[in-house]
Order: C-alpha cells, then structure tokens, then sequence
C-alpha cells in the first residue's frame, strides 16, 4: 500500500513506498492518489512542460520552413510527399483556427454600445 503526504488543504504533495511521520496509508486505487498520479505529481507536470515545449517548437519549425520557402532557400517540392500533405493539413487548420479567432475575438475592432442601464441589453 502506497502512503502519501498532504498540504494545510488536503491534498496529497507527495507519494511513498514506506511509512514516514505525517504520511497516511491509502488504497492503491484512492481517486486522489490516481489523480495526483496522471495530473499533479512532479513527473506529470514535467511531461506537460515537456509536451507544451515541443508544440512551440513545432510552430517555430513551421514558420522557419514558410520562411525558407518565402525566401526561396528550398522548395516545398523538396520535402517527400507525407511531410507536403503535413505542412499542407497544418497550414490549413491554422488558417481555420485564425478565422475563428478573428471571428469570435473580442477586439475585433467592432464598436459596440455599452448595455442599457439595467443591463438588459443594446436596445
């Protein structure tokens, strides 16, 4: 049976294999132990930190390939056929994705009156 450490708030801050002063035995399947486990341990929020820098790094690449082509250092021809249909697909959502947030962004450049003084609306 794991044991574990909890804050002023009762969460657990820590899991361990054997007793220490403070710790509490819990059941292997506790529901805050398994969500501690996939959500909050060290190793959890490092793999997110990890997973989150890998996708920025991947916009970086993106755009250094669009500007490589811009400038017309390589070809999009270059790239094999899967990593065209790739780049082709990303490029899409990401239009896709600017649309909507053009569409749905707050400072959209629009004007729009303040609400009545009830606040029932604009008419």
């Amino acid at each position: 049976m794991p044991y574990v450490l909890r804050n002023d708030e009762n969460r657990i801050i820590a899991v361990l294999s054997e007793h220490v002063e403070g710790a509490e035995m819990v059941a292997a399947n506790d529901g805050q132990l398994t969500d501690f486990l996939q959500k909050d341990s060290p190793e959890s929020r490092a793999q997110a930190e990890l997973i989150e820098s890998d996708l920025g790094i991947v916009r970086v690449l993106e755009d250094l390939i669009d500007i490589l082509i811009e400038r017309g250092h390589i070809m999009f021809t270059d790239f094999p056929e899967h990593a065209q249909k790739k780049l082709l697909t990303r490029r899409g959502f990401r239009k896709e994705f600017s649309y909507m947030d053009d569409l749905f962004n707050e400072d959209n450049g629009l004007d729009m009156p303040d609400p009545d003084a009830d606040g029932e609306g604009f008419l």
